[in-house]
């Protein structure tokens, strides 16, 4: 068993996933064979990819920071 991710593909009314070469060549699934699928959405893909950063300071304390210095410019 392996894990891949496939995007889910519209095909006339209905919907469907391809599944990658690497992933047919590793289980040697053939045409006409049956196969079981575990599915579950990927929830937020960016986070799950890249992660998530902690900050010191609140995003709301950084941007009010930001926004004083851009009206001290002279």
């Amino acid at each position: 068993m392996i894990e891949t991710e496939a995007q889910v593909r519209e095909w006339g009314r209905s919907v469907g996933i391809v599944i990658p070469k690497e992933a047919v060549i590793k289980e040697r699934i053939k045409i006409g064979d049956n196969v079981k699928i575990l599915l579950k959405k990927k929830e937020n893909p960016l986070k799950e990819t890249f992660g998530t950063i902690k900050l010191k300071r609140s995003t709301e304390e950084i941007l009010k920071e930001i926004d004083s210095e851009a009206w001290d410019i002279e």
